[in-house]
């Protein structure tokens, strides 16, 4: 990922965070700081189908990531998207 995001990355970032669902996904990665499996399915009263739509958006924006673990896809947040994002948005009140 380059030090700068585009506007295209950043209106898929924008997107995927305007979702109350994917807000909360991305909160719960956070909280725990490591990569989590089945358990995101459990927390939220969905479908595993909407969920995975869900993370799909958020992988898509960039900032989650999925890596394969056996028969499981454990999710991440990718902090330097995430970082890049956060510094964009500081800088829009100036």
């Amino acid at each position: 990922m380059s030090a700068e995001l585009n506007t295209d990355k950043l209106a898929k970032i924008f997107k995927a965070l305007g979702h109350p669902t994917r807000v909360k996904i991305v909160e719960h990665l956070l909280k725990y700081n490591s990569c989590i499996c089945g358990e995101i399915v459990d927390i939220f009263p969905f479908s595993q189908s909407t969920i995975s739509q869900h993370l799909k958006l958020l992988k898509d924006s960039g900032i989650v990531y999925g890596e394969i673990e056996g028969p499981k896809t454990c999710y991440c947040v990718d902090n330097n998207v995430l970082n890049e994002f956060k510094k964009y948005v500081s800088h829009l009140g100036v």
